[in-house]
């Protein structure tokens, strides 16, 4: 029971009203450490109650020292995407519901008079993408002095996307702080323990393996396609005869568009999310997703993470992604808090060597299916399993790493001034 981690009887209430009941696994680790005033460094597998495992402490925090006076903001999260700041920010209204702690969001893609009336009010909680805050900041239109807590979340993400000078130099203007915690995917590799050294002090390190009931249970298996007729008839079957509501993920805009209007002179009905894309568009887009307006939502990678929408049946590479971490944060869309979901790629035949290192990277071989009605004219090429003795040596000492890419650069100091695009 969330009572028994001392949290306040509005926050429980408002789990309540939010049909939680008892905390997961990430969050009975984190959230007495958070609330001893330790700093952070958690990981836990998407789908796990991470969010609340940073909110509730936050919310607590200014429950248990109310403001004292009218300031800035005292709890500062960043967040990689738009899609997941908007996300985060819903869930901390959910979460506060019947206190008095005032939530605000800002991103890219907004106009800076909304962000002006945001940022007037007296917030507690402020969500941001690190590059829009950072131009608030360097413009004096947001003052970091009365930040608390500064929370990091999907650390890995904003390393990906080049955002550690940004976020380096923010934390510096925030350097009163008397709280840091950072979330991320994985804690392995250099960059993410570069970033910890950078922006912790002395942080309680959690990795979190969820109970069977909290897992993700996504079946994962691929279709072969003869050729590009062939892969979208397989696309609209299953969308037709097996996906109650499906993201598609393609490689690029163009294919996105060229698929968009092929499925709707079929009469599918789809929303799409991509980049450069105006934030009033994508937020109808996804608002029409969630609702249930819309059941299939074609997604470049820029959505791959940040999209939190419960029962999300299937996950459908109908490109296969540059990258086997890329897969994993794809097929993390569905199978989320325990729930069953399926991933389903549509292969070519030359598909087939990423479709090989993403199973040595998942360590689990993808199998084959095949639709009756759609079987493929040529043979699949061999795909080699991943071997568990392979697995061990390439572990052991002065071996090379079995999973997980390479980690490039290694952190800028926190005072450094030069930014990153991005």
């Amino acid at each position: 029971m969330f009572e028994q981690l001392e949290l306040h009887a509005d926050l429980c209430n408002a789990l309540g009203d939010m049909g939680f009941t008892a905390p997961t696994s990430i969050q009975s680790s984190v959230i007495p450490k958070a609330m001893e005033g330790r700093d952070i460094l958690a990981s836990a597998p998407t789908g796990t109650g991470k969010t609340a495992a940073f909110l509730l402490p936050a919310a607590q925090f200014l429950l248990d020292f109310p403001r004292e006076y009218h300031g800035a903001t005292r709890i500062l999260i960043l967040s990689p995407t738009r899609e997941l700041a908007i996300q985060t920010y819903e869930h901390a209204l959910e979460i506060t519901q019947h206190t008095n702690i005032v939530c605000g969001v800002i991103t890219g893609g907004i106009n800076y008079g909304t962000d002006r009336d945001t940022l007037a009010k007296n917030l507690d909680i402020l969500v941001a993408t690190p590059g829009r805050l950072f131009e608030h900041i360097e413009k004096e239109s947001f003052d970091c002095r009365d930040i608390e807590v500064m929370i990091l979340d999907e650390a890995d993400r904003m390393l990906d996307m080049g955002f550690r000078s940004i976020v380096n130099q923010i934390a510096s203007e925030a350097r009163w702080r008397k709280q840091s915690m950072l979330f991320s995917a994985t804690l392995e590799g250099p960059g993410i323990a570069q970033f910890s050294k950078d922006l912790l002090v002395n942080p309680e390190s959690i990795t979190v393996d969820p109970s069977r009931k909290e897992k993700a249970k996504i079946h994962q298996w691929y279709h072969l396609a003869d050729d590009a007729s062939h892969k979208y008839q397989l696309l609209k079957h299953i969308l037709s005869e097996q996906a109650e509501s499906a993201i598609v993920f393609v490689k690029t805009r163009e294919r996105l568009q060229q698929l968009k209007d092929r499925l709707a002179s079929d009469d599918i009905d789809v929303c799409w999310l991509q980049g450069e894309m105006p934030q009033d568009k994508r937020n109808q887009a996804m608002s029409r997703f969630k609702n249930g307006e819309v059941k299939i939502l074609l997604a470049t990678d820029v959505a791959a993470r940040g999209i939190d929408v419960d029962d999300i049946s299937h996950v459908i590479n109908f490109d296969m992604p540059r990258t086997s971490d890329v897969y994993l944060h794809r097929i993390g869309r569905t199978g989320r808090a325990g729930a069953k979901g399926t991933a389903i790629s549509i292969v070519e035949a030359h598909d087939f060597a990423m479709l090989g290192r993403i199973a040595r990277y998942i360590k689990e071989v993808i199998k084959p299916r095949v639709i009756d009605e759609l079987r493929p004219k040529h043979k699949a090429p061999t795909i080699k399993k991943p071997k568990k003795s392979t697995l061990k040596k390439n572990t052991k000492k002065g071996g090379k790493k079995s999973s997980g890419p390479k980690k490039k650069g290694r952190g800028k100091n926190i005072t450094s001034r030069k930014q990153d695009n991005g």
